[in-house]
């Protein structure tokens, strides 16, 4: 794909356009991306932060056009709080995810939990909106936060559908799950419901748009279970700590990136834990017997 400049839409297939925020960090890569879907009428997928210069941008992009909805994915601080002011200036309605009374107890403080999100309605798996060509309907993918969801567009260009996935399949890098409300087993069993769809291309809000999907998805499967059993052998070795086992399975990581590297392996444990396959006793971790 093309650079893209924050600000500037950027239109991808005829019923999707991208309008990439200005918050590049080591979390959100070099932003976070919203998509508009339709062309008379329109839905806004994930309006971002509350950036008055990204919301200018998205209102340009509309060019006065009535927006049907504004929806959202996940309640990180970096996807929803644009629907306040955007909401405002268009009058649309906010629907999606439900929302959350819970601190991000990670390393996130870019993009810690949104407290102040209140959706004119919450979307269940199956249901869906829809305007002038399109529909948009829900999936439930918790596992990246728990109440995440990805929108189907099955009216996408090329007779198959497109798949909004939010943070859940990024296309940068793999997804940070944080306890207490990012849950592995959750995300491994999102996964494998995506894997089951045939989607023919993911818009991510982070990241350049996934055209072999279901290659990617096997992919980040297996990358789970790569460090599930490096996790195995570490702690059936020898009784250990997170940050022992970060620095032996994360080596020549971003250090800003270590404390998300914990959060995930902490994610892991807690899985094995559930599993019986590993036990904590303090702040160690050993192989349950």
């Amino acid at each position: 794909m093309d650079e893209q400049q924050p600000g500037a839409p950027q239109v991808l297939e005829p019923l999707v356009t991208r309008v990439l925020a200005n918050n590049p960090s080591p979390f959100t890569h070099t932003g976070t991306q919203t998509h508009l879907v339709g062309t008379r009428d329109l839905a806004v997928v994930d309006p971002g932060p509350d950036c008055p210069a990204h919301i200018d941008a998205l209102i340009a992009a509309i060019a006065g056009r009535p927006v049907t909805a504004i929806v959202i994915t996940h309640t990180h601080r970096d996807h929803s709080p644009g629907a306040v002011p955007l909401k405002a200036a268009t009058g649309a309605t906010v629907v999606g995810c439900a929302p959350l009374a819970l601190d991000d107890l990670g390393p996130r403080a870019d993009v810690s939990f949104d407290a102040d999100y209140a959706p004119d309605r919450v979307l269940a798996e199956g249901e869906s909106i829809s305007g002038d060509g399109w529909t948009l309907t829900a999936l439930a993918t918790p596992g990246h936060t728990s109440n995440h969801l990805a929108f189907a567009l099955p009216e996408a260009q090329e007779g198959s559908g497109a798949l909004f996935t939010g943070d859940h399949v990024m296309g940068w890098s793999t997804t940070i799950v944080s306890p207490p409300d990012g849950d592995m087993a959750a995300y491994m069993e999102s996964l494998a419901k995506l894997q089951s769809r045939d989607d023919r291309i993911y818009y991510p809000a982070h990241g350049d748009p996934i055209d072999r999907p279901q290659r990617l998805v096997r992919g980040l499967i297996g990358h789970r279970k790569q460090r599930e059993g490096q996790i195995l052998r570490l702690i059936g070795a020898a009784p250990r700590t997170i940050p022992a086992m970060v620095a032996k399975m994360y080596v020549g990581i971003d250090p800003r990136l270590l404390p998300a590297a914990e959060r995930s392996v902490l994610a892991h444990l807690i899985d094995l834990d559930a599993r019986g396959l590993a036990a904590q006793e303090g702040d160690v971790w050993r192989r349950a017997p």
